[in-house]
């Protein structure tokens, strides 16, 4: 795959980051309007014009609630990917070979240095995260340090350095942080649901009109959670081929990007990611593959990455 230059790719992706921040609102209003209209017990005729009020009411406190959301994720998502990654810092004591390699690349193509983290896990991940340069950061498993090959490895980096060059991580932290607020809604409800919306009481009606009203929020809300994921999903694919073709571009040695992406196949799975959202930021998903061939069709369409044979055929393709 051609490489689209890095100034054009930057600009598409500062434009997706936009469209984002503006799309994922307008899902929300959506469906909040949708929910108040469908709850509101008044006449066919009268319905639009109470749920508009009744809107335009909730307006800044829902446009409050998602800015706080935004701001605090933000801001503390280097330490929620910390947590949910287990990667600390690596310190260049610790592995000159490391920061040597990662040195010599940003030198090469003039970006500051990021920050440089490690998963303890034997087996071969890595990937790059963060929403400027104080946060962009490179964190790489202690298996993928350990058993790649100095040239390997440098492509690995490369890979992860295009991301953040290309201003993808950006824009994948913008999407994981949109997502996260229907993944929440819609667990809180399922746990009302659950919990509390199948209790007794004196008042069977209210208990019913109680259960109506949670289930047609947990649809609405397993709605947005759905288009969330589907505009995540179409952003996340196509940019591993462009930073494979990156990571070529920068150290002219595709076919060792080949080579470590075989020996990554092999074992990617780094046992401390358990949450879906944090998986697509790897270089390889590292939670398990599907193996059934019958639904293997049917999982490709929600993948977050490419066919890992398909970039190595790429790859040797240069």
């Amino acid at each position: 795959m051609q490489y689209t230059g890095l100034n054009t790719q930057i600009r598409r992706n500062n434009f997706k980051s936009v469209v984002l921040l503006l799309l994922f609102p307008a899902v929300v209003f959506g469906l909040i309007w949708v929910f108040l209209f469908f709850i509101t017990d008044q006449y066919p005729e009268q319905r639009l014009y109470y749920a508009n009020n009744s809107f335009l009411r909730l307006l800044p406190w829902v446009a409050l609630g998602i800015f706080l959301w935004f701001i605090i994720a933000y801001f503390s998502h280097t330490r929620l990917i910390r947590l949910a990654t287990g990667s600390s810092p690596l310190q260049r004591t610790e592995n000159k070979r490391v920061y040597n390699l990662v040195e010599n690349l940003c030198i090469g193509c003039g970006m500051p240095m990021p920050n440089i983290n490690i998963i303890e896990d034997d087996s071969l991940n890595a990937f790059a995260s963060g929403i400027d340069n104080s946060s962009y950061s490179v964190s790489l498993s202690r298996g993928i340090i350990s058993k790649l090959n100095d040239e390997e490895l440098e492509a690995v980096i490369a890979h992860e350095l295009t991301h953040i060059r290309n201003r993808d991580v950006r824009l994948l932290i913008v999407s994981i942080i949109f997502v996260g607020i229907f993944a929440f809604i819609t667990e809180a409800l399922m746990r009302t649901l659950r919990y509390g919306g199948v209790r007794g009481g004196s008042n069977n009606s209210g208990r019913k009109g109680s259960g109506s009203i949670i289930l047609i929020a947990l649809l609405l809300a397993a709605i947005g959670y759905l288009l969330s994921s589907i505009f995540r999903f179409a952003i996340s694919r196509k940019r591993e081929y462009l930073a494979d073709a990156g990571s070529a571009e920068m150290t002219r040695n595709p076919i060792a990007l080949a080579s470590a992406l075989e020996k990554i196949a092999v074992d990617p799975r780094i046992e401390a990611v358990q949450r879906k959202d944090v998986a697509q930021l790897f270089i390889d998903n590292p939670q398990e593959k599907q193996k059934d061939p019958l639904t293997s069709s049917f999982t490709a369409i929600f993948a977050t990455h490419p066919p890992i044979e398909k970039r190595i055929a790429y790859l040797r393709q240069f």
